[in-house]
């Protein structure tokens, strides 16, 4: 008998659907697996043979495959190879049993997603799952280059017509053929990771994996394993084999957003991988070969970082090859109307609303603020602005810009950073989310205290924010992630957006 899979939650979710495809042949298995991936946000369909699941792949066409390796008609990877021969782009989530690793592993070196060992708790299939479903957009939405948001439901747009994103969309042409690594430079907000999948879509590597990864936002004791992989018993927690995203990626396109935030030791690393397209797991002395397309992001001055002595020189220099600079928001004119119009197309079709209508103060609005969250914020004021509408048109009073202050100019040298703002007066603020209607209470409260927090360290420390993490308590990599989230702007002042961004 098969070790029990047991599911230890069960959650109502309210994200967009998914397709999953579970090819088991325990019928407990299937059962559990119907009842914790559900609708709305799961489309789940089962299968019991290998045969079944390839008819259903099919006709489906899942975004998420989730794989026994032992099945009653396909023994070890027959299954697994298989499927990839009919899509090679889709997610598949080994499970196996005891004494069947070196087969997983194999499979993750061919392109699997990952594997997990029976039995299976549900929050470490709920979060592959969700990995993969993420994985498995960013594969199949078709990136478009649009001048209007009359553009497919299922597709993110490159709308614009400002001299800055004509020249984005050229450098794209010179380059996306080629297996050249790609520089993609530009503020938080400005839309890298969508640029850095526009180069795969239109290049050799297409139908190869496209996967991202977040290089602030992970941990520095754990970005290599992340990237390299590790070996069973490299370090406190290593219980087993884990398969880095380079050999995940083999083929294809690896984009690594944030690089500056990189730690040095991982930087020798990628350096490596760059010059030589080989590496050795942590705790491992096998040398593996990989062959993927690195394109790397950053909102950081990383001739700066070099200077400090924050980012190696070499790597900078292999990865400044060929460079795309994205322009700010604030600086594309009629493409903050494109953008708005696109948007609230999208948002109307989400809500099964009608697209409200921007009359000309509004336009006037939008073009006059700074937007210094960019894109994502642009989304963020529309999508409240659409919520809190009861009518058809859009006026400037359903915009929280109406009341952002200016981000400060910066003080003399020597001088203290002003504050960005008064202390709040939290009884002012409790009352008017109450009065607005919030059911996010505690969230807003917190947001609000974190931003003061965040902003009054900032502050403090002239905006050196390896000193504010130092205060704080926090990595630096932390810390530059929370003042994206919490939409505060750092240069040698600190301002502090009205509303943060999602």
């Amino acid at each position: 008998m098969k070790p029990t899979l047991w599911f230890l939650i069960r959650l109502t979710f309210k994200t967009p659907m998914h397709k999953l495809l579970l090819i088991d042949d325990e019928p407990v298995i299937q059962h559990a697996f119907r009842k914790a991936f559900h609708l709305p946000e799961y489309e789940t369909h089962t299968a019991r043979t290998a045969a079944d699941g390839l008819r259903m792949q099919s006709e489906i066409k899942p975004d998420v495959i989730v794989l026994d390796v032992h099945l009653p008609d396909a023994d070890n990877l027959a299954a697994f190879d298989q499927i990839k021969a009919v899509d090679s782009r889709v997610p598949i989530i080994l499970i196996t049993g005891h004494g069947t690793t070196d087969l997983a592993i194999e499979a993750m070196k061919r392109g699997a997603f990952d594997y997990l060992l029976k039995p299976v708790l549900y929050e470490e299939l709920k979060d592959a799952i969700d990995r993969a479903c993420a994985c498995s957009r960013l594969v199949a939405t078709p990136t478009i280059v649009g001048d209007a948001p009359a553009v497919e439901d299922r597709s993110d747009a490159l709308v614009g017509r400002s001299p800055g994103m004509q020249e984005v969309y050229k450098a794209i042409g010179r380059v996306a053929a080629t297996d050249t690594t790609v520089l993609i430079l530009g503020e938080s907000g400005t839309g890298k990771e969508l640029i850095a999948r526009a180069v795969c879509q239109y290049s050799k590597r297409k139908n190869k994996p496209f996967l991202a990864i977040n290089c602030g936002a992970i941990p520095e004791n754990l970005i290599e394993s992340e990237l390299f992989g590790h070996e069973k018993g490299a370090f406190t927690g290593a219980d087993r084999k884990r398969i880095g995203k380079f050999e995940q990626c083999h083929g294809g396109t690896l984009f690594l957003d944030e690089v500056g935030e990189m730690p040095l030791l991982a930087q020798v690393k990628l350096l490596r991988v760059l010059q030589e397209q080989q590496f050795e797991r942590v705790g491992g002395d096998e040398t593996l070969r990989t062959d993927v397309r690195v394109i790397a992001a950053t909102n950081s001055d990383l001739e700066h970082l070099v200077a400090a002595g924050r980012f190696r020189s070499d790597l900078y220099f292999r990865l400044n090859v060929f460079t795309m600079r994205l322009p700010p928001l604030r600086e594309r004119g009629d493409d903050i109307e494109l953008l708005a119009d696109y948007y609230l197309a999208r948002f109307a079709r989400e809500l099964e609303r009608p697209v409200p209508a921007l009359p000309p103060d509004t336009k006037v609005l939008l073009r006059s603020y700074r937007w210094p969250g960019n894109i994502r914020e642009l989304q963020s004021v529309l999508k409240q602005a659409f919520l809190q509408l009861s009518g058809s048109v859009l006026v400037p009073e359903l915009f929280t810009i109406n009341h952002v202050p200016k981000t400060p100019a910066a003080p003399p040298p020597g001088q203290p950073v002003a504050e960005s703002r008064p202390s709040l007066d939290w009884e002012a603020f409790i009352n008017e989310r109450l009065e607005a209607g919030s059911s996010e209470l505690h969230a807003d409260c917190l947001n609000m205290m974190e931003r003061q927090l965040f902003s009054r360290i900032l502050n403090r420390t002239g905006g050196n924010q390896v000193r504010a993490a130092e205060v704080l308590g926090i990595t630096r990599g932390t810390l530059r992630n929370k003042l994206r989230l919490l939409g505060i702007n750092v240069d040698r002042s600190v301002g502090m957006d009205d509303e943060p961004a999602d």
